[in-house]
Formats: C-alpha cells, sequence, structure tokens
C-alpha cells in the first residue's frame, strides 16, 4: 500500500493535469482528478485557449516557467500528433515606444536564459511572416522557441501518463463541498459521496473564486471574456500547412492594437483585447455538462461581432491578405484576471492542505504545476514564487471591488508599455497615514503599493534645488530613465545626508507576534538569536527548506512575551500564522493600520529629538539595533534606533491617532535645522548607496544568505532553524554567484532593473535594482554575477535598451563602511 499523502485536485485543465503528473513523476501515486467537466474537453478555459506561448516576460520566474512548459509539451505527443509547434513567435512594433520596448524585452530574455531572441527590422519581418506588411511595422522581436500549445491534446497525453503511475480521473464530477476537520482538510463532497483527501488543490481556473469559498478563502480572481475569431480562408496560407499541420508561420503579436494571430490551417485566427473589458458572473453560467464539444462548451460565451470590428480593420491593415476574406466565426472565451495580472499559488490560510493554483495561462501551466508539486512534496520550489503568492495582496486587495476594478484595469493594459513604476489610477487613496493630510499640503507626488500611498517627493521641496551643491546635481536622464523621477529627490537625499529628513514610514507591514510560545517561534523561523533582552533589534531571515531567503524581517522585543516584526507583506503574516502552534500560545496581529511611523535621520535627528523629548536618546542611552519606549513632544512612541539609509536617527512608532500630531511637532522642531519631507525616491538612492538589500528585488529564496550578502544574519547551530541544515558546508567562501555592487562608468546612465550583465562579451548575470546615487554623484546597480566576475574593479556593461553601458564592480557599501555615521 502506498503511504504517499492523499490528493485531490479540483480541476482537470491543462495545469490540473500537469499537477497530477509531476505529482506522480515525483512518486505520489494517490492522485485523483476531479472535475464537472467531461474528461479530456472539460468545457474549461483550457479547452478554447489559441494556445500561444511567448516565454518573455519581465519576470525571471514566469519566464523560466515558460520555458518549463515549453520543454515539457516539445516531449509530449498523442498517438504521433504534436502537443507544442515551434513555430516562433514574432512581436510587431508600428510606434518608436513599441520598438524601444522589443529592445527591453530581449534584454529580459537574455537576463534570464532565454536563447535566440532578437529584434529584427520591417523586412526579415516580412521574410518570417509574409502575410505581413512591412510598411505597417518598424521592427519586431523574434524568438524562435515560442510557438503553439495543443493544450486539450496535451492534457489527453499527461492523463494517460499519470494513470499509468496511479493517478484517477473522475470526469462530469461535480464538487459540492470541501470536507475538515481540526482546520484541516479531509477530503472532497461530491454528488457521488466525499473523495478522501489530506492535501487539495484547487486548478478550477475561473471556477478558483467559488472553490475557495468553500473553505472561506478569498481568491482574488475575476473571470473575463475575451475575443477571439477565425477568418475564412485566405488563400495565402492555402496548401502551407498540409504538411506542417495547423501552422508553419511564426505567431504574431501586434500589441499596438492589442491583437494577436496565428494559423489554422489555410484560416487565421485573431484574438483580441482591444474591447471593453467583459466580467462574467460565475453564477449565469451552467456548468459544464457531457455535452461540451469544441464549438459549445460553459467557457465560450457568444460572439459580439460590433466589439469586433475595429480589431478587424486593425488586421487588415496589418496583414493585407485578410482583406479578402471575413470573419467566419467567432466566441467571447473566459479567462482569469487577477488584480497584478499575476497567477496565484500557495497554501489558504483558513484550512489547511487545501491549496491554489489559479489564474494560470497555457504558456506556464507546466511550469505552475511543477512549482506546487515541489511545494508539496519537498517542501520548496526551485523557483521564486513571491510574485505568484496567493497571499501577496492585503486584505483590501482581496474585496470583490477591488478586485473587479484592478483586473479589468489589467485586461485593458495588457499590451501596454508600462514604466516600472508607473502607478495606478484607481482605487486610490484606499490607505493613507495619518501624516496623509500634511503631506499632501506639502505637494506629494504619491506613487502606490499594497493600496498604500506613498510619497515619491514633495514639491515643497523645489525652491532648495537651486541651492544643490554642483557635486549633488542629478544629470539629465533618458526619456524613459526620467519618469516618474524629480531633481527634487536629489535635494531630499542632500538634506538626508547634511542636515536631517523625514520620512513616512508608516506603509511597512508590521506585525505583533505575542504570547508564551513567541520567542520559541521566532527562534525556531529565524536565522538569529531571538532571546535577548528587552529593548534587542534584530536584523534576521526566514528560510525556506532549501535554504533560500523567503524574506528578511527585523524583530523588536519590546516585551518578556511580545515582539514587533518588521515584514515584507501578508504573505510573512500567513506564514507565522500557519507556523504558530495550535495550542494558542502565540497570537499573530497586524498593528500596520492602528500605528504609524517616522523615520527621523540625518547628521542633525538628535538635535531635533533633543528639542522634543527628555528621555535619553544619546549613544549611550539609545544604542543602535535598540529600541525603547519614550515620549516625543507629548506623544508616546516606541523608537528604534536603525536606518535604512545609512544615517543616524530613529524609527519612531506612535498609535495613529497620535500621527498628525507627531508630524506637526518633527517638523516644527526640525525647521531650526533644515528639515525636509522626504519620500521613496530618494530613499531608494539612499539605501543602494548603503548597500542595503531589498527582499524580492535583490534576493529571494532562490538564494542563499551567503550568496546574498546577509549571511552575518546566520546563527549556529545550523540545526536550530528552518533551513539552517540545508546550509551545512555553505559560507561566501563557497558561493558560486554573489549579489555585486556596480556602479557606471559615465556617471549618468541610469538603469532601471532586470537588465542582462555581459563579462568579457557574454551575459553573465542580470540587474536586480538600481538608482542614481545623489551621494557619489554616479548611477548605482546590484547585480547578480558568477563570483569570478565579483572583484572590486572588474569591468563589465549593462545592456540597457539595445545598447551597452560600462560598468565597474565596486566596494560596497558604497558610502560610510565603517558604520560611524549610522553608530555615531
Amino acid at each position: 500500500m502506498s503511504t504517499t499523502p492523499r490528493v485531490v485536485i479540483i480541476g482537470g485543465g491543462i495545469v490540473g493535469a500537469n499537477l497530477a503528473d509531476e505529482l506522480t513523476q515525483r512518486g505520489w501515486d494517490r492522485v485523483t482528478v476531479l472535475d464537472q467537466g467531461p474528461l479530456p474537453l472539460t468545457g474549461g478555459s483550457t479547452s478554447h485557449a489559441p494556445g500561444l506561448v511567448f516565454q518573455t516576460n519581465g519576470s525571471r520566474t514566469m519566464t523560466q516557467m515558460a520555458s518549463y512548459t515549453v520543454e515539457k509539451l516539445l516531449s509530449l505527443d498523442v498517438d504521433g500528433q504534436w502537443c507544442f509547434n515551434q513555430v516562433g513567435g514574432l512581436e510587431v512594433a508600428t510606434t518608436p515606444e513599441r520598438l524601444a520596448d522589443l529592445e527591453r524585452k530581449v534584454g529580459w530574455s537574455k537576463a534570464w536564459g532565454l536563447e535566440g531572441g532578437r529584434v529584427v527590422s520591417p523586412q526579415e519581418c516580412a521574410e518570417l511572416h509574409p502575410l505581413l506588411d512591412p510598411e505597417r511595422v518598424l521592427g519586431g522581436l523574434h524568438v524562435p522557441s515560442d510557438g503553439l500549445a495543443k493544450a486539450p491534446r496535451a492534457v489527453v497525453a499527461l492523463m494517460r501518463r499519470a494513470s499509468a503511475r496511479g493517478a484517477q480521473f473522475r470526469g462530469s464530477t461535480r464538487v459540492l463541498g470541501v470536507e475538515q476537520s481540526g482546520g484541516q482538510v479531509t477530503g472532497v463532497r461530491t454528488a457521488e459521496g466525499v473523495v478522501p483527501a489530506d492535501v487539495v488543490v484547487s486548478c478550477a481556473g475561473f471556477w478558483g473564486v467559488e472553490v475557495g469559498a468553500m473553505v472561506g478563502m478569498r481568491v482574488p480572481l475575476l473571470p473575463l471574456a475575451h475575443q477571439y475569431a477565425r477568418t475564412g480562408q485566405v488563400p495565402e496560407l492555402v496548401g502551407r500547412n498540409t504538411e506542417l499541420g495547423e501552422a508553419g508561420l511564426p505567431m504574431i503579436r501586434h500589441q499596438d492594437a492589442d491583437l494577436y494571430y496565428r494559423e489554422h490551417g489555410d484560416r487565421l485566427g485573431i484574438g483580441s483585447y482591444a474591447h471593453k473589458p467583459m466580467p462574467v458572473r460565475l453564477d449565469e453560467l451552467a456548468p459544464s455538462g457531457d455535452d461540451v464539444s469544441t464549438a459549445s462548451m460553459p467557457s465560450m460565451l457568444p460572439f459580439t461581432e460590433e466589439d469586433f470590428a475595429p480589431a478587424f480593420e486593425a488586421t487588415q491593415l496589418l496583414l493585407p491578405s485578410t482583406q479578402g476574406t471575413k470573419v467566419e466565426e467567432g466566441f467571447n472565451g473566459i479567462f482569469s484576471f487577477t488584480p497584478d495580472g499575476g497567477s496565484l499559488v500557495g497554501e489558504a490560510a483558513e484550512v489547511k492542505g487545501f491549496w491554489v493554483a489559479e489564474a494560470v495561462w497555457v504558456t506556464h501551466s507546466a511550469g505552475v504545476a511543477k512549482a506546487v508539486a515541489q511545494l508539496l512534496v519537498d517542501g520548496h520550489s526551485e523557483y521564486d514564487l513571491h510574485g505568484l503568492d496567493v497571499h501577496r495582496f492585503e486584505e483590501v486587495q482581496l474585496t470583490s471591488e477591488y478586485v473587479s476594478e484592478t483586473s479589468q484595469q489589467n485586461f485593458v493594459e495588457i499590451y501596454d508599455v508600462l514604466h516600472p513604476l508607473q502607478p495606478k489610477l484607481s482605487p486610490r487613496e484606499v490607505r493613507v497615514s495619518p501624516f496623509h493630510a500634511r503631506q499632501k499640503e506639502l505637494g506629494a507626488l504619491f506613487l502606490e503599493a499594497g493600496g498604500w500611498e506613498r510619497p515619491h517627493w514633495y514639491e515643497a521641496n523645489a525652491a532648495l534645488v537651486k541651492d544643490l551643491p554642483t557635486d549633488w546635481q542629478p544629470p539629465t536622464r533618458d526619456a524613459w530613465a526620467s519618469m516618474f523621477t524629480s531633481p527634487i529627490s536629489a535635494v531630499e537625499a542632500w538634506k538626508t545626508r547634511t542636515a536631517v529628513a523625514m520620512y513616512d514610514m508608516t506603509p511597512l507591514k508590521r506585525l505583533e507576534v505575542s504570547g508564551p510560545g513567541a520567542l520559541a517561534l521566532l527562534e525556531r523561523l529565524t536565522t538569529s538569536k531571538m532571546d535577548k533582552t528587552v529593548g534587542a533589534v534584530t536584523y534576521t531571515l526566514m528560510l525556506d527548506e532549501a535554504g533560500g531567503v523567503r524574506s528578511d524581517i527585523t524583530v523588536s522585543r519590546l516585551g518578556e512575551q511580545r515582539f514587533q516584526v518588521g515584514a515584507n507583506g501578508r504573505q510573512d503574516e500567513v506564514y507565522l500564522r500557519q507556523q504558530a502552534p495550535a495550542d494558542g500560545s502565540v497570537q499573530v496581529r497586524d498593528i500596520t493600520g492602528g500605528t504609524c511611523c517616522i523615520g527621523l535621520w540625518g547628521p542633525k535627528a538628535r538635535e531635533v529629538m533633543a528639542a522634543l523629548s527628555s528621555d535619553d536618546f544619546s549613544d549611550d542611552g539609545l544604542k543602535y539595533f535598540r529600541a525603547k519606549e519614550a515620549t516625543v513632544g507629548g506623544i508616546p512612541v516606541t523608537a528604534m534606533r536603525l536606518s535604512y539609509v545609512g544615517e543616524l536617527g530613529w524609527e519612531i512608532y506612535a498609535s495613529a491617532e497620535h500621527g498628525q500630531k507627531l508630524w506637526d511637532v518633527v517638523a516644527a522642531a526640525g525647521a531650526q535645522h533644515g528639515i525636509v519631507p522626504a519620500g521613496r525616491a530618494a530613499f531608494g538612492s539612499l539605501r543602494l548607496e548603503k548597500g542595503y538589500r531589498a527582499w524580492g528585488s535583490d534576493m529571494s529564496s532562490e538564494d542563499d544568505p551567503y550568496e546574498a550578502g546577509v549571511g552575518f544574519a546566520v546563527r549556529s547551530p545550523l540545526d536550530s532553524f528552518v533551513g539552517g541544515p540545508a546550509l551545512e558546508g555553505r559560507s561566501e567562501a563557497t558561493a558560486r554567484r554573489r549579489l555585486t555592487c556596480l556602479t557606471v562608468d559615465d556617471g549618468r546612465s541610469v538603469v532601471l532593473g532586470h537588465e542582462p550583465v555581459h563579462v568579457d562579451g557574454q551575459v553573465a548575470g542580470y540587474v536586480t535594482s538600481a538608482a542614481f546615487g545623489h551621494t557619489v554623484g554616479k548611477p548605482v546597480a546590484y547585480a547578480w554575477l558568477p563570483v569570478a566576475a565579483t572583484e572590486v574593479g572588474t569591468a563589465v556593461e549593462i545592456e540597457y535598451f539595445g545598447h551597452r553601458v560600462k560598468a565597474t564592480v565596486s566596494a560596497e557599501p558604497l558610502v560610510d563602511p565603517g558604520m560611524t555615521k549610522i553608530r555615531g
């Protein structure tokens, strides 16, 4: 008898079938796949998916997952019929902005190890796809390894393989509920009875919202209809594909018109995002029955010709041979969209053993399934999954109103050229700090993250630009890099380094971990000693089972059984809750919204504090990385002596109702010392100069502490905390790659992140984060590079929009390596 866990997968589409295959490949053979529709054509999104797989993505993880999907589908066939047709992909540009963006995409492909991609001329575009009018395009991105997935056929192949290893597939089986006991799933209830389960994974696609609700989980997903049509016979295609199958020419993306194309024999398939968003109510859809066919299924809604008319006009301009044909058939197919456009992967916070793998397109299906299988079997994945973590959204972002509006906006913007800093226009002011009114009065330019309004800089400081010393004057940037920037940020950085500045740190996630079991929990989950005196503040890491950095946090011991954790997001809160003992000895509480924080930093910070408090804020009165309760301007606060910008000062925490008063008294006391409010742009620049890592950008679960340069936070013995045993034998000396500081040689070329880095003419790594270093007077970038290329003084080149920017490996930190400023 097998002893592996009993797994029930809800959904027999491309994700569920892939997951059954990945699990059985790893020896988990007690796997049951249920679907309300008939198998293998269930009537979900897989059944009608056009199957275009373009691998290049701004996310390294999503590119890797797409590449794995290509590799896996290429290895499959059904009775000699292909599951993946590697015809190549061609993304065309009809505007200079799009052409520049294609150069950026080539950089991504190189950075992530996807080979063969190149930008081609209009004539080469026409040679690759003869239906295309070269006069209509400025160029294109050609990736030969892209292609067409035959998703329904791949499901058949995966079902056969998984079944041979012991998996069971049950179609026409409607799931009615998920059984649980003691906070753990125990089975899946169907009309035919309960299927026992130790693990349940929802791969139900756009039905995932309903399945999640069965365990009280809010799945932030919106079903939207997307138009797909087929033309009549195109004369130029007649006879081309008799030996090649359905298609032989590259797929085309015409993103400037929100369109894509593929062949269907001698006809052309056209997908359009050019229409208005069309949300779909699940309660208006009929469940899949036994009468599903390729022409009729619940996920295929009636075609609305009036919405498609502009798309076909644009098609006839780009592909003139379609002018002699017409649209013969079409449908509005249902797909899943999320608030940030990403997939949803992870275990529910509400019930142990209930997992989701939703909002996954065919493009990434095998990669996501592999990642989930690794999480279940090994406890960790080879992929960095923070961008897919179902718990990356804050509570307010899980409301149906927020999910609907943002998901629809993602549909509208799916092919837009978006700047990395570009904020959503709506919904805004969802979360504001108690300082918000004052910040608006000061002319703050707000960006948005996690629903929070976050000042990027303050127009009130504009008058000081003329006072900037020559060596603090920022250079002119190119048009792309200059978006969402201002010389005011240089003022704010200058004042932080030379006088004093106040930063709104309220949006950073704060958790209170308390109770008699709190110390033991934190000792087990973090890499540092937590059993310190009350008042100790510790920078530490949380690792996964493989020793990868799942998060970096600060832990402040505010009482014998009370700790404040500075976390990276809701995913840390969920993890702590999931790991807490079931006996109730630990409480985890999100205190972010009920508190506020000012970062008061700069060489004159102590003079400001002296005017506000009679408490001892001297070096001896509050040492570096210590915290204490105090009174500031008559307001009870908790002050922590730490700084992410590398200057003397404190994070000052208060209850939210005191926030506006706290802002006012700090601003007033600092006026005589030249205090300025400062935003995230200056903050980001200063933290890079100081060499401080940003989790999720600079390091993730793919990286161990020694590679990432945070090995100092790892204690011995290694077997005393999660992930420690995996670090046995590792050290900075054994690292094969390293997060490395680069400075740009010309002093002005600012890169933004995700660019490939060349060493000796070969791509050797990629940039994680970058900014102009106002203190050092040159752009700064951090990049992952092989150890052999990390010696100080090594010359490298960063590829930025198709051209090379010379840079040099530099010793870190760039500012105050002796820590004299911050330690006092």
